[in-house]
């Protein structure tokens, strides 16, 4: 029971994480930082989750961009500001994206 007190863990849920949130991801061995969401990579059709950048380095150069989707997060390291604006901001994203997929 310590164990699960005392756990930093953050609970990983369905709904898109805040920017800046740090998290890893399958196949990738070091943590990166969210940047965007809903994203599309230039020469792609596919709309990806999120884009990142490695932390704590930052976005070095679009070579460094990593696209993934929400399926693929392992762990949240650290969760985002959650502002009401964001909240808001979130509901939206949710909603134009789930009218495409109808």
């Amino acid at each position: 029971m310590t164990n699960e007190i005392n756990s930093l863990r953050l609970i990983k849920s369905t709904e898109l994480l805040p920017i800046g949130s740090v998290v890893m991801v399958e196949g990738i061995q070091q943590a990166i930082m969210v940047y965007g969401r809903k994203q599309q990579r230039a020469n792609s059709e596919d709309v990806f989750d999120y884009v990142a950048c490695p932390y704590p380095q930052g976005h070095i150069s679009d070579d460094t961009n990593v696209f993934f989707y929400h399926n693929q997060i392992v762990d949240v390291v650290f969760k985002g500001l959650e502002t009401e604006g964001e909240v808001v901001l979130r509901e939206r994203l949710k909603e134009a994206f789930d009218q495409e997929e109808n």
